[in-house]
């Protein structure tokens, strides 16, 4: 079982960093409805021209931001685990994240 879970890491290796990024963008895809709500219920009070600024701002910088800093972060967790489950990992990751994205969009 080890080694089936080597080989997978072994073949899912060289496109970590891709995967890490396709990994953040797809959170923010399936959480980033709740994220502008949040900040769009938090900036409600202020005047039109500002929450339209700072709405800009949060889709222009801040989710570039938090693709291009998050990235490296999750590959950087990812390799705490030990080598053979990194690829296990990620495709476990994955899935979660596909199956929490179904049931939510049914809640």
């Amino acid at each position: 079982m080890v080694e089936l879970l080597a080989s997978l890491t072994r073949a899912l290796a060289p496109y970590f960093s891709e995967m890490s990024l396709m990994l953040v963008a797809t959170l923010l895809v399936v959480f980033g409805d709740l994220i502008n709500g949040y900040v769009k219920h938090i900036l409600s009070p202020c005047h039109f021209i500002l929450r339209v600024s700072l709405f800009v701002l949060l889709c222009a910088f801040g989710y570039g931001a938090m693709t291009l800093y998050g990235a490296p972060l999750v590959l950087h967790i990812i390799k705490f685990f030990p080598g053979y489950l990194q690829g296990l990992i990620f495709v476990s990751a994955f899935l979660a994240i596909g199956v929490f994205a179904e049931r939510r969009r049914y809640i």
